[in-house]
């Protein structure tokens, strides 16, 4: 290679400086690379610049072929993946304020809570789904905003199987099930995730049922998180805004509200049969409101669990619902 590239770079710009000196080794143009892995060569040049979209791992092992270069993209590639969550401030510059304030605080926290009344949390999100719901949203204005946007959204997942992840609970609305996101297909392979992905000794899901009615928190979603020194935070968010609370009279506020959808919900066991029964197009018969209720105040104050507001306690393997 002719010259070492700069390590202090980050990983997307390693990834462009190294594409570039391969590519120019070779005697080859823009166009000419992406002719050859059937991109355009305002992609290779957006690689290269380390802006747009991050490389994906198809494209990375296409560009090692037409390279020759034995995989070496292809095994940096993951690695800009995960600086898109480590190092979010670097790829998250094409997000709304508002939005962005809040993915800089859950990705520090150590409890997540979330209420989603009409799509699946973007934490718990198939690629395709997340394609799905992204592409109508009226906040990106180029291609690569959206491509950008959908990777960041998975890359923030991958915190969720790290070492030490954050506590997640989820309380979806029935009509997240309901809703066909992306066609049928792609909605079958969202539930399928969600069942697969409560498996997680760190993760729990709850499903709110129609049966329930009007509640506090209709019309957007409501989330929570807690930080490693145990400030707690809240963030509500509508179709094309959200907002970030810091106030603890209002954090404490919505809390509760939160609380009260937590124990109205099914409980977990109940909540995975009913998305199960939706996977497969079943008629899913939802437990009468009493006795759901009791269920889930039981399930929630049960010792190994989180318990109501106030409790600090992870979540463990012998504790889940």
């Amino acid at each position: 290679m002719a010259k070492e590239v700069d390590s202090s770079s980050s990983m997307a710009e390693l990834y462009g400086k190294r594409l570039k000196l391969l590519r120019t080794a070779r005697g080859l143009t823009q166009r000419q690379l992406g002719a050859l892995v059937a991109v355009e060569h305002s992609r290779i040049a957006q690689l290269e610049r380390a802006t747009g979209a991050r490389p994906t791992l198809e494209l990375s092992r296409a560009l090692d072929m037409a390279l020759g270069t034995d995989g070496l993209l292809a095994d940096l590639q993951p690695h800009v993946y995960r600086e898109t969550f480590l190092r979010p401030h670097i790829y998250w510059k094409t997000f709304p304020d508002w939005s962005r304030a809040w993915l800089e605080k859950q990705a520090q926290a150590i409890e997540i809570r979330t209420y989603a009344g009409h799509t699946a949390p973007g934490l718990l999100q198939t690629p395709e789904y997340a394609r799905a719901t992204l592409r109508v949203g009226r906040t990106w204005k180029t291609t690569a905003q959206l491509e950008e946007r959908i990777e960041a959204r998975l890359a923030r997942q991958e915190r969720l199987s790290a070492p030490n992840p954050p506590a997640l609970w989820v309380v979806l609305d029935e009509a997240v099930l309901r809703r066909p996101v992306g066609g049928p297909e792609v909605m079958r392979g969202q539930l399928a995730h969600l069942l697969s992905i409560c498996a997680r000794p760190n993760i729990t899901v709850q499903v709110l049922p129609f049966s329930h009615g009007e509640h506090s928190a209709m019309g957007g979603s409501l989330s929570f998180c807690t930080l490693p020194d145990g400030t707690e935070l809240a963030y509500t968010e509508g179709a094309d805004t959200g907002q970030l609370v810091e106030d603890l009279t209002d954090v404490k506020s919505y809390g509760i509200s939160y609380d009260h959808l937590r124990a109205e919900a099914l409980p977990s066991s109940m909540s995975l049969e009913l998305i199960r029964s939706c996977m497969e197009g079943d008629s899913a018969r939802v437990p009468a409101p009493p006795q759901h209720r009791r269920m889930a105040q039981v399930q929630l104050k049960q010792p190994g669990g989180w318990g109501l507001r106030g409790s600090r306690r992870r979540l463990g393997r012998g504790a889940r619902p």
